[in-house]
């Protein structure tokens, strides 16, 4: 791909890319190795999201992408996922009587018992896997795990906030970089300081006090689906931007074609911040399915149990094409999905910037 004229960022020094844009690590298969290799070739920064594999599957990830590119690339992992309290046995059987039209439509029988969360001390293992393999950069959210390990073998680090205070208090515990996550982001909310609604701030309102309030970059995720986006974040003080949805769209993401169909028929409001699929606040496109467990009134089972109990689902709706039924994580801008190689993208990405930067000035 040619060089372009492109803003220089304490970002592209850090990682040692040439671009400042971070594919964001979207848990749960979407991004494949191809995918995440394929961005660190064009030369932004690939993602693996490493939250719900094992150390082995996460340790095969790595190498797989190592196969493909000798540039750099990250793993992200989820702070909480140590597995909560056995669920209440009536809650549980009220979600499951609110799901069971829904596993009938798709021809899965009653569960056997309740759901089973990860075993006790994943992250710690993950983070482990990072620091052995001398991956490049970490990147977590939903709160700070003990990422020391891997900052101690000269891995950069990324923490997610969605407050001003959430920033400060990963800038105090000597995170590298901070990625600032605006209300209009895809995916989990990663707050964990105070109430979760303090956390939904807009990205234009969230991403300058960040920045005026730390030292440490700033890289700002929520909704960015062009180059308009990425240099709105710069031009707001951002040294980089990181997009999620947009990533979706390539061909070398593991996203189910009725996913990605679903998401270019996606307008402004088709997206709500919702935690009755997973058991977190998490933004998503509306289904009926959510609808349902919305209504019903019963609140969820903690995260991630609640995601746990409904993989039967959502395994299945994936192999009958079901999107309705799917957990469509996506940002506020999903409507302008573009389906491009990752490749192509990236160069799409940074012509639009370039063109967009050059035309303010």
């Amino acid at each position: 791909m040619p060089e372009r004229a492109f803003p220089e960022t304490r970002l592209s020094d850090l990682f040692g890319v040439r671009y400042p844009i971070v594919q964001a690590p979207m848990a749960g298969g979407f991004t494949t190795p191809e995918l995440v290799a394929a961005v660190s070739e064009a030369g932004a920064l690939g993602s693996i999201g490493a939250a719900m594999l094992s150390p082995e599957e996460l340790r095969d990830a790595i190498a797989a992408v190592r196969q493909l590119t000798a540039r750099p690339f990250g793993v992200n992992v989820f702070a909480d996922l140590d597995p909560p309290a056995v669920p209440d046995e009536d809650r549980l059987a009220e979600i499951n009587r609110v799901l069971a039209p829904f596993r009938a439509e798709l021809g899965l029988p009653d569960p056997a018992g309740p759901p089973s969360a990860p075993p006790p001390g994943r992250v710690r293992e993950q983070i482990a896997v990072v620091a052995e393999e001398r991956v490049p950069v970490l990147s977590f959210t939903l709160g700070i795990p003990p990422f020391e390990l891997a900052k101690e073998v000269g891995a950069m680090v990324l923490g997610t906030a969605t407050t001003v205070a959430e920033a400060i208090e990963l800038e105090a515990r000597g995170i590298d970089v901070v990625v600032a996550q605006g209300s209009e982001a895809g995916g989990h909310r990663g707050t964990f300081i105070g109430p979760f609604d303090a956390g939904l701030v807009g990205g234009l309102a969230l991403l300058p006090q960040v920045v005026d309030h730390i030292e440490a970059p700033v890289v700002l995720a929520g909704g960015i689906m062009d180059g308009r986006g990425i240099a709105a974040a710069l031009a707001l003080g951002a040294d980089g931007a990181q997009l999620g949805t947009a990533f979706i769209g390539c061909p070398e993401s593991g996203t189910p074609p009725g996913y990605r169909q679903a998401l270019s028929e996606a307008t402004a409001d088709s997206t709500a911040v919702t935690a009755v699929y997973s058991g977190r606040p998490a933004r998503a496109l509306r289904t009926p399915l959510i609808q349902a467990l919305e209504q019903s009134g019963i609140e969820p089972l903690p995260f991630p149990l609640q995601g746990m109990l409904l993989l039967d689902i959502r395994a299945a709706a994936a192999a009958q094409g079901r999107a309705d039924l799917l957990f469509l994580l996506a940002g506020q801008g999903a409507g302008q999905i573009r389906s491009l190689p990752a490749a192509e993208l990236v160069e799409t990405l940074v012509r639009e910037t370039s063109d967009a930067i050059g035309r303010l000035s």
